[in-house]
């Protein structure tokens, strides 16, 4: 095991990482119910093109990260999870410039008017389904796992072990889910980008 980059100071770290997860969480939400009507030159679905390409990244660090720990490769694990939370922050900056410079796509919407008509969805089939269950368990999964992966590096780097693993078990799998779930809402969303 690595030793402690930081002195344990769990009623400071409470307060930092609650704060910081709460203002996210706040900024998504408002920056949310805007869009900017700006020409910027070139087409702003670059930026979910690059959510997809970061939550990829990420998606493949998790499973690069659990294979070194599994390995006991401590200071490779820990330098990859620094790099997926990295990712993770370059992710949200994205996010929110896609949604605040592309507004609200709807799935279905094959003619762009941002109405999916009964024909629209008829054309959509089954994948209309899929893709809302995808959409309604990654949305409020990503909006939950920011505390736990903060309270999880926090553990870790504060060399507090024991605490790190028991949060593990269910920071890993969330995150892991909201980054594969991520790609796929985009692939699935992306051909109504207009």
């Amino acid at each position: 095991m690595l030793p402690a980059s930081f002195q344990p100071n769990d009623k400071k770290a409470r307060t930092v990482i609650y704060t910081v997860s709460i203002v996210v969480f706040a900024a998504v939400v408002f920056l949310s119910k805007y869009k900017l009507n700006v020409n910027l030159g070139f087409d702003v679905h670059v930026f979910a093109l690059a959510n997809a390409g970061i939550n990829s990244m990420v998606a493949i660090l998790l499973i690069a990260a659990l294979v070194a720990v599994k390995k006991g490769r401590f200071l490779l694990h820990k330098k990859i999870m620094l790099a997926a939370i990295a990712l993770s922050l370059l992710f949200l900056l994205s996010y929110i410039a896609h949604h605040l410079l592309a507004g609200e796509t709807k799935f279905g919407d094959l003619d762009f008017n941002g109405i999916v008509s009964d024909e629209e969805k008829a054309q959509a089939g089954t994948m209309r389904y899929v893709y809302y269950f995808l959409l309604l368990t990654h949305i409020p999964l990503a909006a939950i796992i920011l505390p736990f992966i903060l309270f999880t590096a926090y553990r870790a780097l504060t060399a507090q072990y024991d605490a790190h693993k028991k949060l593990v078990r269910i920071t890993w799998p969330v995150w892991f889910y909201v980054a594969v779930t991520g790609v796929a809402v985009y692939w699935m969303i992306s051909p109504y980008y207009h």
